[in-house]
C-alpha cells in the first residue's frame, strides 16, 4: 500500500509541475499551442501511424527539453541571483538545448508536412 501511495504523490507533484509550467511560462504555453496544432494538422492531412508517432515523440521530447530549461535556470536563479560567468553559461547552454531541440522540431514537422502539402497543392 505504501508503494502506491508513493506513486500517487510522485504522479501528484509531476502534474503540479507541468501545470505551473503551463501556467508561469509563456514559452511552454507556445510550445504546447504549437504541439496541439501539429497533432491536429496531422489528422487532418491523415499522416502515418508512423510519422504520427514521431511527431509526438518529437513534441514530448521539445516539451520535455523546455521544462529542463525552466528548471537549469530556477536552479541557477535560486543558489545566485548576482550576475555570475558560471551562471550565464547554465543559462545560456540551456537556452542554446531548446533552440537546437526547437530547430530540430520545425525541421522533423517539414518532413513530415510538406509531402502532404504538396500533393494537397499539386
Amino acid at each position: 500500500m505504501e508503494v502506491i501511495r508513493h506513486h500517487h504523490i510522485s504522479f501528484k507533484n509531476a502534474f503540479n509541475g507541468i501545470i505551473w509550467a503551463f501556467t508561469t511560462q509563456p514559452n511552454f504555453r507556445v510550445h504546447t499551442i504549437l504541439a496541439a496544432s501539429a497533432i491536429f494538422s496531422g489528422f487532418l492531412l491523415k499522416v502515418t501511424h508512423i510519422e504520427m508517432t514521431i511527431l509526438v515523440l518529437t513534441i514530448v521530447f521539445g516539451i520535455g527539453v523546455e521544462m529542463a530549461n525552466t528548471s537549469i535556470e530556477s536552479i541557477v536563479d535560486l543558489v545566485t541571483e548576482e550576475w555570475r560567468q558560471e551562471a550565464k553559461i547554465a543559462k545560456d547552454v540551456a537556452a542554446g538545448m531548446m533552440l537546437l531541440t526547437a530547430l530540430g522540431t520545425v525541421l522533423v514537422a517539414c518532413l513530415i508536412f510538406l509531402p502532404h502539402l504538396s500533393k494537397l497543392i499539386f
